[in-house]
């Protein structure tokens, strides 16, 4: 287990007036690298060491980079033309939704439930509007492959403005594709906003 009091995240390293290139050139591969155990993500958890950032910040090679004002105005207009070409992306995907048969969908989503590891999803029928959710969990989940229209967002680039189109998207086309699970997926959309 790392101790978070020693490391920084890419995304700390980013609010400290770093960017990407410069954290790249300067800093080269993080200490530590993997998934957050925390939540769910395409983009791999980054960790540097605070002591090895704050040395790299008394170079004179870090004070150069920083300093130059054509530097942080390419900076921002390339975030602001990533974040634009994702968005747009993310509009224009055609999103196909699998077809399944109203029982084949119901088994699946229960399985998909049990595998989980879900309380709930016993041997019993599911409790009254369970059903709908587990279903338009399941298909979420199935439409996944999805999230990465994301890659290239990190921080604080316009990936939280992207996933939720992606997730209003996504709900949307299930919502389109299975008109009984419409309410559900306007639940949802009304939710994570």
């Amino acid at each position: 287990m790392t101790d978070r009091t020693t490391y920084v995240t890419h995304a700390g390293v980013r609010r400290r007036g770093w960017t990407d290139t410069m954290v790249r050139d300067l800093l080269g591969t993080p200490d530590v690298q993997g998934r957050d155990p925390r939540r769910w993500s395409l983009t791999p958890l980054r960790l540097y060491l605070l002591a090895r950032v704050e040395t790299v910040e008394r170079t004179p090679e870090f004070a150069d980079t920083s300093a130059s004002p054509a530097r942080s105005a390419a900076a921002v207009a390339y975030a602001g033309r990533r974040r634009a070409a994702v968005l747009a992306a993310i509009r224009a995907e055609p999103i196909e939704v699998p077809r399944l048969p109203g029982p084949e969908l119901e088994r699946r989503a229960v399985r998909h439930r049990k595998l989980l590891g879900a309380h709930g999803t016993g041997d019993g029928p599911p409790v009254a509007g369970a059903l709908v959710r587990w279903q338009v969990g399941y298909l979420r989940h199935a439409l996944s492959r999805y999230e990465a229209l994301l890659d290239g967002l990190y921080g604080e680039t316009g990936r939280g403005e992207a996933e939720r189109l992606l997730r209003r998207r996504l709900y949307e086309a299930i919502a389109a594709a299975y008109p009984p699970l419409a309410q559900e997926c306007r639940r949802r959309i009304a939710v994570e906003r």
